[in-house]
């Protein structure tokens, strides 16, 4: 059925007091940028509600798209109705035209928002399910667990009836909590931080470390393809790709072996962290969960957070590794991070690294080596990418931000 219009409920946003008009504003944008490719489709938004008015554009296209844009707690397909019981027992009768199979069970469920309207909730339950009983000979009634539960909700405005609730995404819309860097790298880890801080409203721009010939192409490609997937919900997304061969050279002939890895974490740090300045970001995301591996100890976090004074986010600290993989595998990551193709994380990787590196050591190390100059070439020959979504809603959010 191709319905006239498609109900928004708030999911977080409810929560926030005088400053929900921002959030509500900036999820109608991104609605809106979505669904750029519907030219017919208006967004009408209110405090506690939003509607997609589909002045004939294809719902179920339209309904495809929604459940990807953070800030939709659910969303209901609608007919919409004049407030009067004539008026909506003929879109019940229309409504269930379409959708009603032989032998299914069903009920009503009213909801009078609008207080003013003469019929009471338990009453228009009743006086629907009566009307749709006569029209519908096969039809039986079930309070418990009907196989249709047309839902009716009367507003100031008008009355709007829908049988399906189709789960959002949750969080926060993109772009309402501030900008941050996304250090991303070809593995399982940090595409699910991605995904995780895009939950909570942040815009964000990627950063990924690659040393060619250590490298191949193919293992640059996995980190776009990877980009383009988180793009689908953050509609689009700024890639940084760094050249870093000549710093891991570098460090893989002057830092001692068991100290390589974490200068080599340091020195990542210290160039996204240049970046973050230049674009206005406020923070840092890493995929860092304790102890995974050697890098990932509190002690080294504390070795290696010395280089910045930003925020550092780690949205999978606590995280074990099978939920990880779980999670990526739901939003469609893992299949990408898991292809055979080395990123520089995997370059130069020590026997044995220091799990414990004190800051006096590594800092000591470092002092032998300028590694400004060697920054600052990384720095401008760093390519930037704008990646979308890699499906044939490419340029949805071109003008999000």
């Amino acid at each position: 059925m191709n319905y006239d219009r498609i109900l928004i409920r708030y999911g977080e946003i409810s929560t926030k007091g005088r400053n929900r008009r921002s959030f509500v504003e900036r999820l109608k944008r991104n609605i809106k940028a979505a669904l750029r490719a519907f030219p017919n489709v208006t967004v009408e938004a209110g405090r506690d509600r939003m509607y997609i008015v589909l002045n004939g554009e294809n719902s179920a296209e339209i309904i495809r798209i929604l459940p990807k844009i953070f800030g939709i707690r659910s969303f209901s397909p609608a007919l919409k109705a004049k407030k009067d019981l004539e008026n909506i027992k003929t879109a019940a009768v229309d409504l269930f035209k379409n959708i009603y199979k032989q032998g299914q069970t069903f009920k009503v469920s009213a909801k009078r928002a609008d207080h003013s309207f003469p019929v009471h909730s338990d009453e228009l339950n009743h006086d629907l399910g009566a009307h749709l009983l006569k029209n519908f000979p096969g039809l039986k009634v079930d309070v418990r667990k009907p196989d249709i539960n047309l839902r009716v909700e009367i507003r100031k405005e008008a009355a709007y009836l829908s049988v399906e609730t189709i789960l959002g995404a949750g969080g926060l819309p993109v772009g309402s909590t501030g900008k941050t860097m996304l250090m991303l790298s070809g593995g399982i880890d940090s595409p699910v931080a991605g995904f995780l801080s895009l939950k909570r409203g942040m815009e964000m721009e990627a950063v990924h470390f690659y040393s060619p010939p250590y490298t191949s192409e193919r293992a640059r490609q996995k980190v776009i393809d990877l980009a383009k997937k988180l793009s689908e919900t953050s509609g689009s997304m700024i890639l940084h790709i760094v050249p870093f061969t000549n710093i891991q050279v570098a460090i893989h002939k002057q830092v001692p072996e068991n100290y390589s890895m974490t200068t080599t974490r340091r020195l990542m740090l210290r160039i996204t962290d240049e970046l973050r300045r230049k674009r206005s970001g406020l923070a840092i995301i890493t995929g860092e969960s304790l102890g995974q591996v050697a890098s990932q100890t509190l002690e080294s976090m504390y070795a290696i957070n010395e280089v910045t004074n930003t925020p550092i986010l780690r949205p999978l600290i606590t995280m074990d590794k099978t939920d990880i993989i779980k999670l990526a595998k739901e939003i469609g990551t893992y299949e990408i991070s898991i292809r055979p193709y080395e990123d520089c994380c995997t370059v130069f990787v020590p026997a044995a690294p220091k799990t414990k590196p004190k800051r006096e050591k590594a800092n000591f190390y470092e002092s032998f080596i300028d590694f400004e100059p060697l920054i600052q070439d990384a720095l401008n020959g760093a390519e930037v990418l704008e990646i979308t979504p890699d499906n044939d809603l490419d340029s949805l959010f071109k003008e999000l931000f």
